[in-house]
């Protein structure tokens, strides 16, 4: 069977590692009695162990090369492979608009874009796992006061409990990457309201951490339109926070407080 050659255009780096490939794998056990939907199969190194579990396995994947040599690998799930791209597709149709859980050896250029259409489908996908780059990963599980934290790590664990599990070495790859890896496994918590408007919330926490190193109440004044607060606002105990001393909870209070100038 002729390998699959590696995409620079698609950021495509071949786990080789069947160990790691392996426990990549199994960090789905955690989200037990779901489908899963893995993300860039590539030539099949962690599918050849999602299949092997008692539970439906679909594939996406944009690569041509990749889906015919997955067709001729995995006979079973050539009607299980997804052709598409993941970023374009509409998530409700994958498993009748039921839940799943999603999974795979994320494109380092595209992670970010992949983990915020999982937070669009956030009632979909309860569970997601799997591997991306190191930083990402640190900036996705990091805590208020740490300089990695930021606008993904706010907004991700605003609805989810995000797990750093192990970090892979660059030699386990085809090509190897210039950088490490890092397995992560996100968790939905029991959040179902935020308290506030969630789209203020975006806007403000994307706001603010684009100047991460200004009090909020130099950064957050570019938010007001006609309607400005006056001055009382201002000195309000948060704003001379900087935006990675705040907690989720205090991001929350702070749309709150926005809210009534937006008109």
């Amino acid at each position: 069977m002729k390998q699959v050659k590696p995409k620079k255009n698609l950021g495509q780096h071949f786990l080789t590692d069947l160990t790691i490939a392996k426990r990549i794998a199994d960090t789905v056990d955690a989200c037990p009695d779901l489908p899963v939907l893995e993300i860039g199969p590539g030539m099949g190194v962690l599918t050849q162990y999602l299949v092997a579990k008692p539970r439906p396995v679909k594939a996406v994947e944009i690569d041509k090369e990749s889906v015919v040599y997955l067709h001729d690998r995995f006979p079973k799930l050539v009607d299980n492979i997804i052709g598409e791209d993941f970023l374009r597709m509409d998530l409700t149709t994958i498993f009748g608009g039921g839940q799943f859980v999603l999974t795979g050896n994320y494109p380092y250029d595209i992670s970010s874009q992949i983990f915020f259409k999982m937070l669009e489908n956030k009632d979909l996908i309860p569970c997601c796992t799997g591997m991306i780059q190191r930083e990402v990963a640190l900036r996705m599980a990091a805590q208020p006061g740490n300089k990695t934290y930021g606008i993904l790590s706010v907004l991700i664990q605003a609805w989810y409990d995000v797990e750093y599990l192990f970090t892979v070495d660059e030699n386990v790859f085809n090509p190897p990457p210039k950088v490490k890896s890092a397995v992560i496994r996100m968790t939905r918590n029991a959040v179902t309201d935020l308290g506030c408007d969630e789209r203020l919330f975006k806007r403000l926490v994307k706001t603010v951490f684009n100047q991460r190193r200004k009090m909020l109440r130099v950064s957050i004044k570019q938010m007001f339109g006609a309607v400005k607060p006056g001055e009382e606002f201002f000195a309000g105990p948060l704003m001379t926070m900087r935006p990675e001393q705040l907690t989720i909870a205090q991001f929350v209070e702070l749309t709150n407080q926005v809210a009534p100038f937006m008109v």
